[in-house]
């Protein structure tokens, strides 16, 4: 199992935080999740993901499933960052 670091912009920081959406999605992928906000106020958000199976995330990432999840919470893919833990 892998390690990353994923940011990524949100339209409302406390609406992604409140979202169950991450569990539900990834938690069905064996992925445990810890999310963090930047206390500047910004709306760059976090992510520390423990990926079992990478090649099954980044297929999930391209499904529409995948984009609709975003969209609910307001994430903008565009500004998705994902480093892997040396």
């Amino acid at each position: 199992m892998a390690t990353y670091l994923i940011t990524h912009e949100v339209d409302d920081v406390e609406a992604w935080k409140a979202s169950p959406k991450r569990d539900e999605v990834f938690g069905r992928m064996g992925i445990a999740i810890r999310t963090f906000s930047d206390p500047s106020g910004s709306n760059r958000v976090a992510l520390i993901a423990e990926i079992p199976d990478l090649a099954a995330f980044q297929k999930f990432m391209q499904s529409d499933e995948a984009a609709a999840a975003m969209k609910h919470d307001g994430v903008h893919p565009d500004t998705l960052l994902m480093l892997r833990e040396s």
